[in-house]
């Protein structure tokens, strides 16, 4: 086995490119789905309802005995 280095070191290379690829593809993935959150986040305010604003110097609704 003369070239058992180059082949290690072949197998090296593409194993350390895969790793990077799959962390870049992870990265990306996860970017991805925080801005996916807050579109969806950004869309469920503009479709709510809007809240009425209380009158200033109204009390609270509190039912007493």
């Amino acid at each position: 086995m003369d070239h058992f280095g180059f082949l290690l070191a072949a197998y090296s290379a593409i194993f350390a490119a895969i790793f990077l690829y799959v962390m870049f593809i992870w990265n990306r993935q996860a970017n991805l789905e925080a801005e996916l959150r807050a579109m969806e986040a950004k869309l469920a305010a503009l479709t709510a309802p809007p809240h009425p604003d209380p009158q200033p110097g109204s009390s609270p609704d509190v039912s007493e005995p």
